[in-house]
């Protein structure tokens, strides 16, 4: 039997910042329904989306329930699976903690988790790895394999973060070629997980070289999302009937105000001249269940910036927050060894 309580990492309010609010708790165990999983959390992986929704302040008064624990990448051990499930205790399993990322709940060391987003662990792939795949390695299947075929030259901005390392991986298991940008200290990483050009930003202006390459692109995805010019000038660089995967999401003023204008304004009045999708990731058990089969065939892989004990996780966000992050920052919960009784 599993404990009676255990620690969690949760906030009651963001007012003065979402870490200066972040406390680790011993809590009671939560008690699940009959329709939800429940796991013992062996390893979790932050998103940027973990504190960027938290720190809006109507979102986290109103659409997040207090207290909160952060967190949505997870692999763990299965204690109570859900009923009619053909999952079984004891098996491992990875993927999303909750399908909302409004405070999923990963960290912490046991975890009640809806059947979607959940599926088994493919044997031979490690922990961590899996850990570190479900929102980064989906967000990059959402958007370039139902966008592409074999074939395509896909043009990744922004190829070195937690969810561009995927990216690339995951155009290059759809059989693309692949374009990506970067900074001078990642290109080399870039050019390791099958990137066939990179464009250094720090050395070359991104837009001025896409253009010289003429139309050649045939799906882009903006990891950065920052960078207007790269959608309002698409066409520039894009074949016709290409489209714009765009995941950067930000809540500003210049956000909100560009993203109003690109999807309403016509392109025959100098809107943007490209198919556009502003896109939010979802769980689905079947594009999972297809990442942990590349990655137990070596297709794709996790890149770790680093790995920080449970006890640390402030600092780990704090590493996150700073925007240099090469790849996944992972939480070890708990050893893998560690079971309930």
């Amino acid at each position: 039997m599993p404990p009676s309580t255990m620690l969690a990492w949760q906030y009651q309010t963001t007012k003065g910042g979402f870490l200066a609010n972040l406390n680790l708790n011993t809590v009671p165990l939560p008690d699940p329904k009959p329709t939800q999983h429940l796991v013992q959390v062996l390893h979790a992986a932050l998103n940027p989306v973990d504190y960027k929704l938290a720190e809006v302040a109507f979102v986290s008064r109103f659409a997040i329930p207090k207290p909160a624990t952060p967190g949505i990448d997870f692999v763990g051990r299965m204690v109570a699976p859900a009923a009619g499930s053909n999952l079984k205790p004891g098996q491992m399993v990875f993927g999303f903690a909750n399908p909302s990322p409004l405070a999923a709940g990963s960290l912490r060391e046991y975890a009640v988790v809806e059947t979607t987003g959940v599926v088994a662990a493919p044997e031979g792939v490690e922990a961590r790895a899996l850990a570190a795949s479900g929102v980064g390695a989906s967000t990059a299947y959402q958007s370039i394999v139902p966008f592409v075929k074999p074939g395509d030259h896909v043009l990744i901005n922004g190829g070195s973060g937690g969810v561009g390392v995927y990216s690339i991986q995951v155009a290059k298991a759809a059989g693309c070629r692949v374009t990506t940008t970067c900074s001078t200290p990642n290109v080399e990483l870039c050019r390791s997980l099958g990137a066939d050009h990179v464009i250094d930003y720090r050395t070359q202006d991104v837009l001025e070289t896409l253009k010289e390459g003429g139309q050649q692109f045939d799906h882009v995805v903006d990891n950065v999302g920052s960078q207007w010019d790269l959608v309002w000038r698409s066409h520039e660089y894009t074949k016709p009937g290409a489209s714009i995967a765009y995941l950067g999401v930000a809540p500003t003023f210049d956000f909100a105000w560009n993203l109003l204008k690109v999807l309403a304004w016509p392109s025959a009045l100098g809107g943007a001249r490209r198919k556009f999708a502003n896109l939010s990731v979802v769980p689905v058990n079947s594009e999972l269940e297809q990442l942990g089969a590349w990655m137990k065939d070596g297709k794709i892989k996790p890149v770790f910036d680093s790995v920080w004990p449970m006890e640390k996780v402030p600092e780990a966000f704090r590493k996150l927050k700073t925007g240099r992050a090469k790849g996944k920052v992972v939480i070890d919960v708990a050893s893998d060894s560690k079971s309930p009784e």
